[in-house]
């Protein structure tokens, strides 16, 4: 998997930044998960959680 970011908009000098993780086809398949399905997340220690919402 890989984090990515871009700025999304820069307001009084100060650039805002988007981020977004990608995730393999086949985890996405093995879980189910269709294009625009809502996910719920959290973090637990250092840990990002994502789940169906």
């Amino acid at each position: 998997m890989r984090l990515l970011s871009q700025i999304s908009r820069e307001y009084n000098g100060k650039k805002y930044e988007k981020f977004w993780v990608v995730i393999p086809n086949k985890l996405i398949e093995k879980l189910g998960w269709k294009k625009g399905q809502e996910l719920e997340a959290e973090v637990k220690g250092d840990k990002l959680i994502i789940e169906e919402d």
